[in-house]
């Protein structure tokens, strides 16, 4: 069942290393699906209310179907800073994309809140319009690295001309006329599924102005009021110009549709915000008189097998909260690898209590990995990266060569727990081997990183 008449399919799947894939995302009518698999039959409608006690589910046009098992993949949705005001869009499904690429056609300057992935794609993409990007940390892309990575992506962000990215061939379906037919109202609050790791490839994100681009960041705050063109006026309040370097920045003339006040104390005029400060996991739906165990971040629980506290309702992706105990190199990310795991996970699962087997954690819950794409480089995360929960009982090695590579790892007791990989490095299958057999690493010391040695081949 779903709410989309499109189905997201994992294309050019490759298995980079044996915890590391890389794939595309593509948007495919559901009857190919259909076709493909004449087990399948794909309902396109939202769901209204589950009954679980009665294995029950009620779609939006008053249909009930029965259930043996279930499994719940309704995803995440934006946070948004703020509800309801025009000024300010949430980036998350291919509608969402499109809607900005058009509102940025005729903006001269927009503020961008939020440091994951999305905001960090954004303002490197995005040409011809000022940026304001506002985070709520010291440096950028603090999801997925740490200060030093940050300092080395920097100059790419203030490059004036932009590598040509890797030509990338998506189809995107849409509905056909959908527009126009003027679809049942609850469209606008129908969440498509999330964009594919390569969202922003051919959409043309560039505003009215001739320059390439211009981004300047506001560091360690966030909003603390958006006001609207009238409010703002009444309030008699100045607003700021685009900084350029370090000379004092003037007070603005123009008149801008929407102000954004940070808390520390600027206030920006713009055509519009962009709200990229991450997702919540989208339970409303289901909620309601089932009583399901909840995360702290508002999924549902699930346990080593998927499974939700209510019996023969099992969740993944986006939506569910892992609950088991996990790797020490592993933790639960709202990314499309993770949910593509997850869900092929989820479904073994299923099946294998359906015939009254017993089956094992799947691999790739034993080792976080995760391979991606920022400013034109290759980013590779893996295990605890970022140092996460080990305290201050572990030390970082780097390597650094301006321009071209960002190597780090994260050591604990002489053993690897985490590394970062930015440009091509080829240290990720190594990398993953020496995390997951946790070998005392101790007598190589700096040489780890030596790059006049070939660990590949010394570790192979």
């Amino acid at each position: 069942m779903t709410a989309s008449p499109v189905i997201k399919a994992v294309t050019n799947f490759k298995q980079v290393s044996k915890t590391l894939e890389e794939f595309d995302v593509e948007e495919q009518p559901s009857s190919l699906l259909e076709k493909r698999y004449p087990n399948i039959r794909v309902i396109q409608f939202g769901v209204k209310q589950l009954k679980s006690d009665e294995h029950k589910i009620y779609t939006e046009d008053g249909k009930e179907y029965i259930y043996e098992k279930l499994c719940l993949c309704a995803g995440a949705k934006p946070k948004l800073i703020v509800d309801g005001n025009p000024y300010v869009l949430g980036i998350r499904d291919t509608d969402s994309a499109q809607a900005f690429q058009k509102n940025l056609a005729q903006a001269e300057r927009i503020v961008v809140v939020g440091n994951g992935g999305i905001a960090l794609e954004l303002v490197y993409e995005i040409q011809g319009c000022e940026v304001i990007w506002a985070i709520k940390d010291k440096a950028i892309g603090n999801t997925f690295f740490d200060a030093g990575a940050a300092e080395f992506l920097l100059p790419k962000l203030a490059a004036e001309s932009r590598e040509t990215p890797i030509e990338c061939k998506r189809t995107k379906y849409t509905l056909e006329g959908s527009e126009e037919k003027g679809r049942p109202r609850a469209a606008s609050d129908k969440l498509g599924s999330a964009l594919g790791p390569d969202w922003h490839e051919g959409l043309h994100l560039k505003g009215t102005k001739e320059f390439s681009h211009q981004v300047h960041i506001e560091v360690l705050c966030e909003v603390k009021k958006i006001y609207l063109q009238q409010e703002f006026i009444q309030l008699q309040r100045t607003s700021l110009t685009f900084p350029k370097g370090e000379k004092n920045v003037e007070a603005d003339e123009v008149l801008w549709p929407v102000y954004v006040e940070l808390t520390n104390g600027k206030i920006y005029g713009c055509n519009f915000i962009v709200s990229a400060t991450g997702v919540v996991p989208n339970v409303e739906p289901f909620l309601d008189g089932n009583n399901f165990a909840v995360g702290e971040d508002g999924g549902l629980r699930v346990d080593k097998h998927m499974h939700t506290s209510l019996p023969d309702v099992y969740a993944a992706g986006d939506i569910c909260t892992a609950a088991w105990e996990p790797s020490p190199v592993w933790h639960q990310m709202r990314l499309w690898t993770q949910a593509r795991q997850m869900g092929w996970y989820a479904a073994k699962c299923m099946a294998a209590d359906a015939l009254g087997e017993s089956i094992d954690m799947d691999f790739s819950f034993e080792l976080f990995a995760h391979i991606t794409k920022f400013f034109n480089y290759k980013v590779v995360v893996l295990g605890k990266y970022n140092a996460q929960g080990l305290g201050s009982d572990h030390e970082l090695m780097l390597r650094c060569t301006k321009g071209h590579e960002y190597v780090k790892v994260v050591m604990q007791n002489g053993r690897m727990m985490g590394a970062v990989l930015i440009g091509e490095t080829d240290l990720e299958e190594t990398f993953e081997n020496l995390i997951l057999n946790q070998m005392d690493l101790s007598a190589y010391g700096e040489d780890l990183l030596n790059p006049d040695i070939d660990i590949e081949d010394y570790f192979d």
